[in-house]
């Protein structure tokens, strides 16, 4: 006989009870994917600076004048962004000292809808879909500016809105030596051409391929002759380089670039994330893993390069070319088949873009129709345009056979 008696407990109620705290936590997870998966989609802070249009008056040998008109784009959908600091500085390349030699940089805004300040000071501005502008003038003095090569300009704007304060930056590289066309003269005989390095001054994202042609190409030019341009300087002219604080290597890229030889551009991690910025994360680790798959059990090397893209065998990792893009990764050129297609056009000129070093690779990315792989080939085996500062990124080539 119980002296104390049961109470009898309700499993149905437990189970209810249960069920709905399943049921609860089931939705706050939810919520919480909901709200990572927008946060990890929604861009907080698309906001963009444009190396805009420059004027140059390098007419005085002890000063030069540098103006720069430069677009800022909110490219946030539906969120203002807000601007409260930008500022500018440069860099000097110069075939001489620049011990006497002098910059000054100023800043000024240029918007719309509201007038500069006289003193000078850059007050925070709201950026809304409709682009502002700023104006960078940079003023250069010194006995004798003639050995200047190039100035490499800096814009730093700290940007205000829906992912915080978020630092900006542009860089934008502006020749400031020019060789005259009678400098290319020298042409070179190869077993089925005559070859014609020809110089040209420092190419940038200011230039446009069809018109460096028409200035520096056209006055060597007969009909027949076929022109071939540089991967890299074609790239430098589409803006297809990046400075290494602008990249944030993720996952992938910092655990696979290890396995990368160390000449490799892909064996850092901003050079392999450059690579996976473009064609995604997933195919990078896809050609990885395939690669090393075919490399182990059915000895084919170099599989990760055809998986992952043509961009993979094109990067240029810093110190890859000349200065000041040696600070930079430079990408493969944005449809160059295109790029030659309209050299040929607009100049009446067969074109290509190659790929060439000193270990006699000569890699074909784009030729108009009617020019012969081989024959491209074999004129440009011994690599007439140099790999080192020749600054001859173009080499016009005339049959001979």
């Amino acid at each position: 006989m119980d002296i104390f008696p049961r109470r009898g407990v309700d499993m149905s109620a437990i189970g209810l009870v249960g069920l709905l705290l399943l049921v609860g936590l089931g939705a706050i997870g939810l919520v919480f994917l909901v709200l990572e998966v927008q946060y990890r989609y929604r861009v907080g802070n698309r906001f963009e600076i444009t190396p805009g249009t420059w004027d140059l008056d390098l007419d005085n040998p002890s000063h030069y004048q540098l103006v720069g008109s430069i677009d800022l784009i909110n490219r946030t959908q539906r969120r203002e962004i807000m601007v409260p600091e930008l500022t500018a500085d440069v860099t000097l390349l110069s075939k001489d000292s620049l011990a006497e030699v002098t910059t000054q940089v100023q800043v000024a805004p240029r918007h719309y809808d509201a007038p500069a300040r006289p003193d000078g000071y850059w007050f925070a501005y709201i950026v809304k879909q409709k682009p502002t502008r700023a104006e960078i003038t940079v003023d250069i003095s010194g006995p004798d500016l003639s050995a200047l090569q190039s100035a490499w300009v800096r814009v730093h704007a700290i940007t205000y809105g829906p992912g915080g304060r978020v630092p900006k930056q542009r860089h934008i590289i502006v020749p400031l030596k020019f060789p005259a066309v009678e400098e290319s003269q020298r042409w070179r005989p190869t077993p089925n051409a005559d070859v014609l390095p020809i110089r040209t001054h420092l190419l940038t994202h200011l230039d446009s391929p069809v018109e460096v042609i028409k200035r520096y190409v056209l006055p060597h030019a007969q009909p027949g002759d076929v022109v071939t341009l540089g991967e890299t300087p074609v790239a430098l002219m589409q803006g297809r380089f990046r400075h290494p604080t602008e990249i944030r290597p993720g996952w992938v890229a910092t655990r696979i670039c290890y396995f990368f030889l160390p000449t490799s551009s892909l064996a850092t991690a901003c050079g392999m994330q450059s690579l996976v910025d473009i064609v995604g994360p997933w195919r990078v680790l896809g050609a990885f893993i395939l690669g090393a798959l075919a490399k182990k059990f059915l000895g084919k090397p170099g599989m990760f390069y055809q998986w992952a893209g043509e961009q993979a065998r094109l990067i240029d990792d810093v110190t890859g070319t000349l200065p000041p893009y040696d600070q930079f990764i430079v990408l493969g050129p944005d449809q160059p088949q295109q790029v030659v297609d309209q050299i040929q056009q607009e100049t009446g000129l067969a074109a290509a873009i190659v790929d060439v070093n000193d270990l006699k690779a000569v890699k074909i990315l784009a030729v108009t129709p009617g020019v012969s792989s081989a024959f491209l080939e074999q004129a440009l085996v011994t690599n007439p345009a140099g790999n080192a500062d020749e600054q001859t990124p173009i080499v016009l080539i005339r049959p001979t056979t």
